[in-house]
């Protein structure tokens, strides 16, 4: 029985592993740092299925190269790293793994929005190095959440998320930018839709959930940190490149803004040296919002059953590109 060649560029879970090495002739890469891209279009030019990571780069060049690829399966709910016009073209499906993330991410956003506005990660610092020698009436003073104002930049599933958890436990009042209007927020969270700059100049905390794209893109520069409040905390836990890396570090150096916590950065991983990571009032994660079991194993699953079904023809589970279904690559 004829199984399908694929390359896989990281090792995820077995759930989803199991399944690709029982229907396919899997390759695996083992290493913890990604493939470069010369090797992943070595590995992949004689391949009919790909399972990427966002770290991966696919584009024209590499799909041109591999003339058998009939689908692209992609380990994340964001698919930036992949040219999916190019796919769409060669007949390629491209698939993702959204919907199972939700719960987690606005779970970090939560997490470092807190952390920055008490100054956890600072603090502790300063007990490991020593500099903390008795309880100071006035050390490490930070931000209250409760009654404060949350504004979100993309109010869906994850935006709406982590504002059902602000208003219900801290009794937040909830604003959100975004393209289009959500109606059921308002009517739960009472949530107010209103334009980016009142967002700005009104909220204590903004975070961000909107996908990466032409409009969002460098989104929060040195402009938009001088309209927040001197007081406010800013949370990244969407793309890197929504904010400007450097307007960021001056904001957070000149007392611009309060605090930041940041789950992605611009480039990623930082340097060990950046300025920004020697600064007291930010705290970065090493973007592992969907660093829990449940969510990495879901996204296994979906991961596998994607490219599984890709090969064989079939509709993904969750497709990025479904007009491809005409001319699509058997």
């Amino acid at each position: 029985m004829h199984k399908p060649r694929v390359f896989v560029t990281r090792v995820i879970p077995s759930v989803g592993l199991d399944r690709i090495r029982a229907a396919c002739h899997a390759e695996i890469w083992p290493e913890p740092l990604p493939p470069s891209h010369e090797i992943l279009r070595e590995k992949a030019e004689d391949c009919e299925g790909l399972l990427t990571m966002l770290t991966d780069r696919v584009d024209w060049r590499l799909l041109d190269a591999c003339p058998r690829l009939r689908v692209v399966s992609n380990y994340a709910v964001g698919y930036n790293n992949i040219d999916v016009h190019s796919a769409t073209e060669r007949g390629i499906a491209v698939g993702n793994t959204p919907e199972v993330l939700t719960d987690a991410t606005a779970d970090m956003a939560f997490c470092l929005m807190i952390a920055a506005a008490r100054r956890l990660v600072e603090a502790n610092r300063d007990l490991h190095s020593g500099r903390w020698r008795t309880w100071e009436p006035m050390g490490h003073v930070g931000r209250d959440l409760v009654g404060r104002t949350l504004g979100i930049v993309g109010m869906g599933r994850i935006g709406s998320a982590l504002a059902r958890r602000c208003r219900g436990g801290w009794g937040m009042r909830v604003l959100y930018a975004d393209v289009k209007r959500r109606e059921r927020a308002e009517l739960e969270l009472g949530a107010e839709w209103v334009d980016f700059d009142t967002m700005l100049r009104e909220s204590d905390f903004v975070s961000v959930h909107t996908t990466l794209n032409n409009g969002t893109r460098g989104m929060f520069d040195m402009r938009a940190f001088r309209k927040m409040k001197r007081t406010a905390v800013f949370v990244n836990t969407a793309r890197g490149p929504i904010h400007v890396h450097e307007d960021l570090t001056r904001a957070l150096r000149d007392g611009v803004i309060f605090a930041a916590g940041l789950d992605v950065t611009d480039p990623e991983p930082l340097p060990a040296g950046d300025p920004l990571l020697a600064l007291p009032n930010v705290v970065v994660a090493p973007h592992i919002a969907s660093a829990t079991v449940t969510s990495r194993d879901a996204m296994a699953e979906i991961a596998a059953e994607n490219l599984i079904a890709g090969l064989a023809g079939k509709p993904l589970r969750a497709w990025v590109n479904p007009e491809v279904e005409g001319p699509r690559r058997r």
